[in-house]
C-alpha cells in the first residue's frame, strides 16, 4: 500500500499502528495531535495515566510512548514516507515529546533493515508462559542487539551466571513489590475481570502462571486477590535475558529506549522468538543500579526475556481515530 495523502485512510492506519506499542501495565499514555499545515503527528504523553509509586520519574512512561513513535514512524515508511522525527521540538508549546513530520523521499540509508517489521507489530504479543528453553540462535540474537544500536541504545546478552543474577535481583523486587501495599494497590488497578468494558489495563485472561519452581520472577498482579489462577507450571531452566540500556539517563534518552525497546521486539516476532518484560527491578533505584553491573556509564532501562514458546494473550484495543486530538488505546502491557 503506498499514498502520499494525509488523508482518513492514512491516518487511521497510522494511529493504529502506534497504539500497538506495548506501554506499561497497559496505561497507553499516549496523546496524539495531527497538525495538518507541516504534515506532522505529535505525540504527547497522558498525565493521567501515570504509575506514582511504580515509575514516580515516569521513566517507564516514557519508554512506552517511544515504542508508540516507533510503530508510527514504521506505518509512515509502510505508506510510503520519510518520517523525519524530533524529540522535544523546540515550540512555544512544551507539549509534544516527540513530532513525525511525514515528508516525501526514501527513507535514509545507514540503518539495519526495517522490512517485515510493520508486519509484525499485529503478531507481537507479550507472552507470560513458559519458554521452551530451545536457544535462540546467535544471528537473531545479533540481529536484535543491531536493532537496539540502529535507535541509540544497548541491549546486551548475558551469560547464565549473570543471567540468573539479573532474574535474582527482579525477584527481589518483586518480593518488594509484594510488601509495600500502595505499589501492590496501584498494580491491581490496572488489572481488569473478564468482560470489563475497558480498552485499558490486563485482562485476567493475560496474565500468565506461577513458575512452580520459583525460579522465574513473573509478577504478580493480583497479590491475594481471590482470582482465578493458571496452574503453576515449570519455566525454561535456563532463561535467555537481554538487558536494553542506554549511556545517559535524561528523557530524551527514554524516548530512545523505547524506540529501541520496540525495534527489538519487532525484530524477534518476525523472527517466531516470544517475548516478556520484566520490568520490577527497574523500580527500586537501588536494584536497578545493581542490573548494570561493572558496565560504565550504564542506565539500565528494562530487562527482556526472549524464547520460544507459545504466543501471549491478546488484550483488546478500542478504534483509534484522530479528529485533532486523541487518546489513544494500546493491546500490550509492558511489566
Amino acid at each position: 500500500m503506498q499514498t502520499r495523502e494525509v488523508d482518513a485512510t492514512a491516518v487511521q492506519a497510522l494511529l493504529a499502528a502506534a497504539v500497538a506499542a506495548p506501554s506499561i501495565h497497559n496505561t497507553q499514555p499516549w496523546r496524539f495531535r495531527l497538525d495538518p499545515d507541516s504534515r506532522s503527528i505529535e505525540v504527547r504523553v497522558d498525565q493521567e495515566r501515570a504509575l506514582p509509586r511504580a515509575d514516580p520519574k515516569r521513566r517507564a512512561q516514557y519508554l512506552s510512548v517511544g515504542a508508540a513513535v516507533f510503530n508510527l514512524r514504521l506505518a509512515a515508511v509502510h505508506l510510503g514516507w520519510n518520517p523525519v522525527v524530533r524529540l522535544f521540538p523546540a515550540t512555544d508549546d512544551p507539549g509534544p515529546l516527540a513530532t513525525v513530520q511525514l515528508t516525501a523521499g526514501p527513507v535514509a540509508d545507514g540503518q539495519p533493515s526495517l522490512d517485515g517489521l510493520y508486519e509484525a507489530i499485529e503478531r507481537r504479543h507479550t507472552s507470560r508462559m513458559p519458554f521452551t528453553g530451545r536457544p535462540v540462535p546467535d544471528p537473531i540474537v545479533t540481529e536484535m542487539i543491531s536493532a537496539a544500536r540502529a535507535e541509540g541504545a544497548h541491549l546486551d546478552v548475558p551469560d547464565i551466571m549473570t543471567t540468573r543474577h539479573l532474574l535474582r535481583l527482579t525477584q527481589a523486587a518483586e518480593a518488594r513489590n509484594a510488601d509495600h501495599p500502595d505499589r501492590t494497590a496501584e498494580t491491581r488497578t490496572w488489572i481488569t475481570a473478564p468482560g470489563a468494558d475497558t480498552s485499558y489495563g490486563i485482562p485476567l485472561t493475560a496474565l500468565g502462571p506461577r513458575d512452580a519452581s520459583g525460579r522465574m520472577p513473573v509478577r504478580d498482579f493480583t497479590g491475594e486477590l481471590p482470582a482465578p489462577r493458571l496452574p503453576a507450571l515449570r519455566f525454561e531452566r535456563h532463561a535467555q535475558a537481554a538487558l536494553l540500556w542506554t549511556a545517559r539517563d535524561r528523557r530524551e534518552d527514554w524516548l530512545r529506549a523505547g524506540q529501541a525497546l520496540e525495534r527489538v521486539l519487532l525484530t524477534a516476532t518476525r523472527h517466531g522468538v516470544r517475548t516478556s518484560m520484566l520490568h520490577q527491578a527497574m523500580e527500586w533505584p537501588d536494584l536497578r543500579a545493581e542490573t548494570a553491573g561493572s558496565r560504565q556509564r550504564c542506565c539500565p532501562q528494562l530487562l527482556i526475556r526472549f524464547g520460544y514458546g507459545p504466543d501471549g494473550g491478546r488484550t483488546p484495543r478500542a478504534s483509534a481515530h484522530l479528529p485533532g486530538s486523541v487518546a489513544g488505546p494500546g493491546p500490550e502491557a509492558l511489566i
